[in-house]
């Protein structure tokens, strides 16, 4: 067991292409970025009315995306559903559902699980696999894992919850990539237990991470703190729009799914090709090990091309799909000229 560092210091995460750009200076242009695990192919975006950036939220648009959201994830109401600007916002939020004492974050993962455990007051300790929690208040475990895409059986996690429960501890599932996951691993159907909390990230599958929407799903009564703590008119009215539509769209979910699994294997054969060890993933992203990551993380950038670095694991490197045929291109010309 590692402990694990809880300032409020930046951490390192992909997507920023001004810092790609400040590491690359006179890289090949446009940058093509690699290192988040976001849909390239997002959900197509209806015409907002200009009246819905002029008024505040309403409290029904609000309502009916808890619904939706509800029978999209499989939670038991729109009761048990708290929509928020991002799942990301919410992570201090949940931790803090559990009394302060000793938080375990499964590792490898997001990196801002254990920052935010520690903002809620909780010591925090890294472990590799659920069976070392011991006497922990607070569990937080990613389902599908980031990075490396693990899968936590359903009935291990709600075994934990109630032993959790026992101390009035807290289980977090953070499933923001179980769009792509089996979804009878999910754990949004058992959050009626009363101790578990699941995330989910609308921007991630449906490719609109800057609409910035996201939920918990929870018991009633932790739901309804979570909303206090939130406030109203949390998540602005165009967000509700879009999320309801897009969680509502059935036909696009499926043909998404379809079409990210056939880009996956693609991705696959382009690394395999290149000699890189696969080692997990998801439909959104493939984690390779290999040891010369550092210089091949460099050339990809010099070449225009930004992955997703791992600093406590330098042989470490991520994948995201290529949104467009020059992307492919680019990233198959630049793996093989690598060796």
């Amino acid at each position: 067991m590692t402990p694990l560092p809880g300032d409020d210091a930046p951490l390192f995460h992909g997507g920023d292409l001004g810092a790609a750009r400040r590491l690359f200076p006179g890289a090949t242009e446009p940058f093509i970025d690699l290192s988040t695990g976001i849909n390239p192919h997002p959900y197509p975006v209806p015409r907002i009315p200009s009246a819905l950036f002029a008024s505040l939220p309403d409290p029904g648009a609000a309502e009916t995306l808890a619904q939706v959201a509800a029978r999209a994830y499989g939670a038991p109401s729109g009761a048990h559903v708290v929509a928020a600007p991002g799942s990301q916002i919410l992570l201090p939020l949940v931790a803090a559902l559990a009394p302060p004492g000793r938080a375990v974050i499964i590792t490898p993962g997001y990196s801002e699980h254990s920052r935010a455990a520690s903002l809620a007051g909780h010591t925090v300790t890294a472990i590799g696999d659920i069976d070392q929690c011991g006497d922990a208040t607070l569990v937080v475990v990613g389902n599908p894992n980031n990075p490396d895409g693990r899968i936590f059986p359903q009935s291990d996690l709600v075994a934990l919850a109630k032993t959790l429960r026992r101390r009035n501890g807290v289980l977090v599932a953070d499933e923001a990539f179980m769009d792509l996951g089996p979804p009878d691993q999910s754990l949004a159907g058992d959050v009626a237990c009363g101790n578990i909390v699941v995330l989910r990230s609308f921007g991630k599958f449906f490719g609109l991470a800057g609409l910035r929407l996201g939920f918990a799903l929870a018991s009633p009564p932790l739901a309804a703190r979570l909303r206090a703590h939130l406030g109203p008119w949390a998540v602005s009215a165009p967000a509700l729009t879009i999320g309801t539509r897009g969680l509502a769209d059935a036909v696009w979910i499926e043909r998404t799914r379809r079409r990210l699994d056939k880009a996956a294997q693609r991705l696959d054969g382009i690394l395999s090709g290149a000699a890189l060890t696969i080692v997990g993933g998801t439909s959104l992203f493939r984690l390779v090990r290999t040891p010369p990551a550092g210089a091949l993380f460099a050339h990809l950038g010099r070449a225009g091309i930004f992955v997703r670095a791992f600093p406590e694991h330098p042989d470490w490197l991520r994948f995201g799909l290529p949104a467009n045929e020059d992307a492919w291109r680019r990233l198959k010309k630049a793996l093989v000229t690598f060796w």
